[in-house]
């Protein structure tokens, strides 16, 4: 479960997805098996369009197939797997086509409501395609008729998962090879957000009816003393509050709650659906008028804008009766029932570092 994130700036870079390190380590592999040499470095196409080049780890003959691997770099992006040592064993079959296993550390999938059915291979159907486009161009330039047999592998992926929504999600024994464009934009964390999809799609699935999505550990520990909420009702929305509000226009589930930290759900007052510092800021302008409203005198009004944090802002508050976080929590609440369909009830709560609630909005029956 990830923390609360930090309020800071830094200058980023990309990076790219497991499911393209599946990709060049299978074409690597697959080469091999028609007598090309190994290679060193291989490239394949993004499903944009754009070549990019790979390093490889290994690139050898094994057994009756081949085996090669590369170390993932997931750029600036928070990724569990930046790092990870991703592999591909490749072998032929008579039948055409690609036949995907989930080697040591790549999950299964056990529930329904994922884009792959259960007991297959956790590998997304994006970089099924990348792999089988791939290998299909390979064959057809060697002449080959027959298919493929491809397992991809990735290093300590179970103890990784452990770190991911993957066992809430009923994906066992590892990691899932995501990505839809092959490249990891940090913040824009299109894996992250389609793993916020997914838990929903699973949990509507499976006939959950609530739902809470948190900002991290802390809002998460919060509202678990609040509900008895089963885990696969938890989503870990992370700042991508905005993936949760737009995925339930598809997905209706009957209840919401929203929780994060009183600074993030300010945010979400203002009308920021992405809750990074480097996509919005705390406002605190905002904060002392909205204070105002509740009856902040002028040196109130000058101490919240003055304030260092959301949480020093809050506690000026505090300290003279105004009832800021329940106000803040108010406009957040209006700012999600203005997304999501009227048939979802929802509530908002906002915490403070020590994970008390400071503010709240909405009932749900």
């Amino acid at each position: 479960m990830r923390e609360e994130t930090a309020e800071k700036k830094a200058p980023l870079r990309h990076g790219y997805t497991t499911g393209a390190c599946a990709t060049v380590t299978s074409l690597a592999a697959a080469r091999l098996l028609f007598d090309l040499p190994p290679l060193k470095q291989c490239s394949i196409t993004l499903p944009k369009g754009q070549s990019v080049e790979f390093n490889l780890q290994d690139c050898k003959i094994s057994g009756d197939g081949a085996f090669a691997s590369t170390i993932k770099d997931a750029g600036d992006d928070p990724d569990v797997t930046h790092q990870a040592l991703i592999s591909s064993y490749v072998t032929l079959r008579a039948r055409k086509g690609v036949q995907f296993c989930a080697g040591e550390g790549v999950g299964t999938v056990t529930r329904e409501g994922l884009s792959i059915a259960p007991n297959q291979a956790a590998i997304n159907p994006v970089p099924r395609l990348m792999i089988q486009q791939h290998l299909e161009q390979l064959a057809l330039e060697q002449g080959y008729q027959g298919g493929f047999v491809v397992t991809i592998c990735v290093k300590d992926g179970a103890k990784l998962a452990l770190k991911t929504m993957n066992p809430r999600l009923g994906i066992v024994g590892g990691l899932s090879i995501l990505g839809t464009t092959g490249i990891v934009r940090p913040f824009s964390c299109s894996a992250y957000i389609a793993s916020i999809h997914q838990g929903i799609d699973v949990a509507y699935a499976n006939q959950i009816s609530h739902i809470a999505a948190c900002t991290g550990s802390s809002s998460e520990a919060m509202i678990c003393k609040q509900y008895d909420l089963p885990e696969m009702a938890l989503i870990e929305m992370g700042d991508f509050v905005g993936a949760v509000l737009k995925h339930l226009k598809k997905v209706p589930i009957a209840k919401l709650s929203i929780v994060g930290g009183f600074g993030k759900m300010s945010k979400l007052a203002a009308g920021h659906l992405d809750l990074h510092s480097r996509k919005s800021s705390i406002n605190l302008v905002f904060l002392s008028q909205l204070a105002k409203e509740l009856g902040a005198n002028n040196h109130l009004q000058q101490q919240i804008v003055a304030s260092n944090t959301s949480v020093e802002a809050l506690k000026h508050c505090q300290q003279n009766n105004i009832n800021l976080g329940d106000a803040v929590c108010e406009l957040a609440l209006k700012k999600v029932r203005s997304i999501v369909p009227q048939t979802v009830q929802s509530e908002v709560w906002a915490i403070n570092r020590a994970g008390e609630v400071v503010g709240r909005a909405g009932k749900l029956s």
